[in-house]
């Protein structure tokens, strides 16, 4: 079985890396859809439209089921319903990953348009747990250029963290995030971190039955696509094929 990976950049390449160690023998399809307007950017129906087609194209292509390793991407994921594989979206597995135990705050950091979905806020409160939501919007970008490291990233990463400091757990909230899971860490000390494509990658290890192989596409530049996943992950890509 044949999986396909979506994301608009380089995040779930993270996702990738850990798949491979936890199911390396499954076949994998990544496409890098940064020739669309930012998913972020788009609205639901046109996101939703949007996703739709890029499952169909995979569908096409021999994968036999979609996760959709964006957590934008995941905000409409309800809605595709009636694309020819299923497919799945990653906040279902961060949400699931919130420890039963938990009592304080949790907090929420992700792009604009995974916030204001509300998605993480329902789900949280309906488990009578305080969720505090920031909109981290500018550390992917810090993150895709290399500069996770860097003292501009921090004191970005620092003011976006600040009212989230003594919560109990943070998800983070964009595949992008976990590659600087350090500087998050060290940003707020005795919070447990979650790692929504952890338990994403358990649940997709499964099928073994595969060859391993690793098919690259993008919508966008391909230079430009193997640069971010170097510097954001230090994963080198080979061929990639646009489409």
């Amino acid at each position: 079985m044949t999986l396909g990976l979506i994301d608009w950049g380089i995040g779930g390449i993270g996702l990738l890396r850990l798949l491979e160690k936890t199911a390396p023998e499954r076949d994998v399809i990544y496409v890098s859809d940064t020739g669309a307007v930012p998913y972020g950017r788009q609205r639901t129906a046109e996101l939703t439209r949007r996703l739709r087609a890029v499952v169909t194209d995979l569908a096409e292509r021999g994968a036999t089921e979609v996760m959709l390793a964006c957590h934008s991407a995941s905000t409409v994921a309800p809605r595709l319903t009636d694309t020819p594989i299923p497919v799945g979206g990653i906040i279902d597995h961060a949400l699931a990953a919130v420890p039963e135990h938990l009592s304080g705050p949790v907090g929420v950091v992700g792009g604009r348009r995974t916030i204001g979905s509300g998605c993480y806020r329902r789900a949280l409160t309906a488990r009578r747990i305080v969720a505090i939501s920031r909109v981290a919007q500018p550390l992917s970008g810090h993150i895709e250029a290399g500069r996770a490291s860097s003292a501009r990233f921090r004191e970005d990463l620092h003011r976006i963290v600040a009212p989230i400091r003594g919560a109990d757990a943070l998800i983070l909230a964009c595949t992008h995030y976990p590659a600087a899971a350090d500087e998050f860490a060290a940003a707020l000390p005795g919070t447990l971190l979650i790692d929504p494509a952890v338990p994403a990658a358990n649940s997709l290890a499964g099928d073994r039955t595969g060859a391993g192989s690793r098919t690259f596409l993008t919508t966008g530049d391909p230079d430009d696509m193997r640069r971010a996943a170097e510097l954001a992950w230090g994963y080198r890509i080979g061929a990639v094929a646009v489409v």
